[in-house]
């Protein structure tokens, strides 16, 4: 790569004008920006609203349909206001919360950017592209419902009269939220989006995408070819994950990828695992060249993305280097920069042993490709302070990227004690940020960042980030 050699691939500069977050201990951006500024850990035990350690928690990580973990990043309770989105308070009880939520993020976005209710824009050209996955908050419970048949016969073989069998069927049947009439939609992945157009007049295109947890970045780069293509002049994008049900915790801990020790250490040599999360993150995006017409307030600018599949090199779950090395060259080829010019990367950085000593493999081996000079890159990942958001996980990376450049401060990683000395860091381009410190500007170059979101299935991405009006 060279440094000033432009990509025949580049894509158009892409402007971040608004933005908005929902995560653990952080209603709001502001509030994000704090807790990232100063390492605050938002991890902690499962509040009884979800699913209780009593009848699912056992430390024996072998334990059939239990948990060893109980800790991660949870959302607090939102005071949601069905009225300001015009729904019937009827329809809650048969809506995934994602739903809700998204609208609350899309609207604070969209007022972030300056296009608040009070506001005329484009609605024809304005679309809602989101990484959604696992909005099972509904699914499961309406899926149980329907194994009253099994209920039913086990109670009668088990010798008990028919009247005290549709006692015990009433009884079960009473803790899961009945099947209605606005059960199908609400259940629904696409509706996240879907109600967003709906709610907030949108009529460009409308749609979510699952990239497992590498899907906000996913959606990401379906938003700028929109752009690039002319198909709209503002997207909203960004990731919504509000599912951290038992049901979310299985599948984690018969992987098993969580932390027996409920701590999240990043690229450190005890760490033992990831912890999940969740949280809603949204951006808009406009070329940056509208985006200057139109006089936007622009955090940071995305210079280009790099996408990649593993092939059939590894099993479908497992992360596998040379795929996201080959994501992270199309990345700065697109943008037109060498890495020898990125000085901070927000990695995906999920606290597996094995998962970050691949990320890790694959980072050392592009950025050496352009220099040899060593630890000048600042390493780190925000899963340390609110857990594996899954489908969001790239939004707040994204997010986290964008304040850096905009506030010209590196934020730190925390629960970082001893480097992992599988990673030789000291022979590598990086170094893990572990304290706040100014962001002094480079007098060759802009201020630019890279963020990588990888998820099951080979999917890889990397984008690359720089900062406004330098």
């Amino acid at each position: 790569m060279s440094k000033s050699k432009k990509s025949k691939s580049q894509g158009q500069d892409i402007a971040i004008v608004g933005m908005s977050a929902l995560f653990p201990k952080a209603p709001g951006l502001k509030d994000y920006w704090k807790i990232l500024r100063l390492g605050v850990d938002t991890i902690g035990d499962v509040p009884d609203t979800h699913w209780s350690p009593e009848d699912y928690f056992d430390a024996d990580k072998n334990a059939p349909d239990m948990t060893y973990c109980r800790r991660g990043g949870f959302l607090d309770a939102y005071p949601f206001d069905p009225t300001e989105f015009s729904m019937p308070p009827t329809v809650l009880e048969a809506t995934d919360t994602s739903q809700l939520l998204g609208l609350v993020a899309a609207k604070a976005a969209l007022e972030d950017a300056g296009y608040g209710p009070d506001k005329e824009f484009d609605r024809e050209q304005t679309s809602i592209i989101l990484g959604v996955t696992g909005t099972l908050e509904l699914v499961v419970p309406l899926g149980a419902r329907l194994g009253h048949p099994m209920w039913r016969r086990a109670l009668q073989e088990s010798g008990l009269n028919d009247e005290l069998v549709d006692e015990v069927m009433t009884r079960i049947a009473a803790d899961y939220v009945p099947w209605q009439e606005n059960s199908f939609p609400g259940l629904l992945g696409n509706v996240v989006a879907g109600r967003i157009a709906n709610r907030l007049d949108l009529h460009g295109t409308n749609c979510v995408v699952d990239a497992a947890c590498a899907s906000t970045l996913s959606a990401a780069h379906l938003a700028f070819l929109e752009l690039e293509t002319g198909k709209a002049d503002m997207v909203i994008t960004g990731g919504v994950d509000t599912f951290n049900d038992i049901f979310m915790y299985m599948c984690f801990s018969k992987t098993p990828a969580l932390s027996a020790s409920g701590k999240i250490r990043p690229f450190d040599a005890d760490s033992d695992g990831t912890l999940i999360g969740e949280g809603l993150g949204m951006v808009v995006f406009k070329r940056l060249a509208d985006a200057e017409r139109d006089g936007d307030r622009v955090y940071a600018v995305v210079r280009g993305v790099g996408t990649s599949s593993d092939g059939k090199d590894k099993a479908v779950y497992a992360p596998f280097s040379p795929g996201q090395a080959r994501a992270l060259r199309r990345a700065y080829e697109n943008a037109g920069v060498s890495c020898r010019t990125i000085e901070m990367v927000e990695a995906h950085g999920t606290g597996t042993k094995v998962g970050d000593v691949v990320e890790f493999e694959a980072l050392k081996g592009v950025y050496a490709e352009e220099s040899e000079d060593k630890q000048w890159c600042a390493l780190g990942s925000v899963k340390s302070q609110i857990g594996h958001t899954k489908a969001a996980a790239g939004s707040a990376g994204l997010i986290k990227a964008a304040l850096a450049l905009h506030h010209k401060v590196f934020p730190p990683t925390i629960n970082i004690e001893k480097t992992n000395p599988k990673l030789g860091i000291e022979d590598s381009a990086f170094y893990l940020n572990t304290a706040a410190r100014p962001w002094v500007s480079h007098p060759d170059h802009p201020r630019r960042a890279g963020l990588s979101s990888f998820g099951f299935g080979g999917s890889n991405f990397h984008l690359v980030l720089e900062e406004y009006g330098n």
